[in-house]
């Protein structure tokens, strides 16, 4: 009796995909833990940066590995040109932008880049208005 062969399930083929998701979900929380307490633009662009890589490697990425977004490969046949067209300007946008400003946000992080002078506010703030005390009821 002859068996036939297994299929082989952590073939890089099968597992490239899922790193990628990984990958794209490590990004975003190890980004959102470093820039948790801060308020600063630094922390805002790293997240940003961070949100956009996520998604791209996270969304994008591993379903163009599935096959179910076309890819625009020399001498391939599309269906739709303008859909591979378009997806790949997503990816391109999505990716670059996303490596840009996480860049930006590390840079002013890191204090190689300044970060924007936050505005002081016009007018003083006001000041706090005691509470009335609450006088006590006799009980009869």
């Amino acid at each position: 009796m002859l068996v036939p062969p297994l299929p082989v399930l952590a073939s890089i083929g099968a597992v490239r995909p899922v790193f990628l998701i990984v990958m794209g979900i490590c990004l975003m929380i190890f980004v959102w833990r470093l820039a948790m307490g801060a308020n600063d633009w630094a922390a805002r662009l790293m997240v940003a940066g961070s949100l956009l890589l996520g998604l791209g490697y996270a969304v994008i990425l591993p379903l163009y590995e599935a096959g179910i977004i076309e890819s625009l490969n020399a001498g391939a046949v599309l269906e739709n040109p303008a859909t591979a067209l378009a997806w790949q300007a997503v990816k391109l946008v999505v990716m670059n932008g996303g490596w840009f400003v996480f860049g930006v946000g590390i840079a002013m992080h890191a204090g190689i880049l300044p970060s924007p002078a936050t505005r002081m506010a016009t007018s003083p703030r006001p000041e706090a208005v005691p509470l009335p005390q609450a006088t006590p009821v006799p009980h009869p």
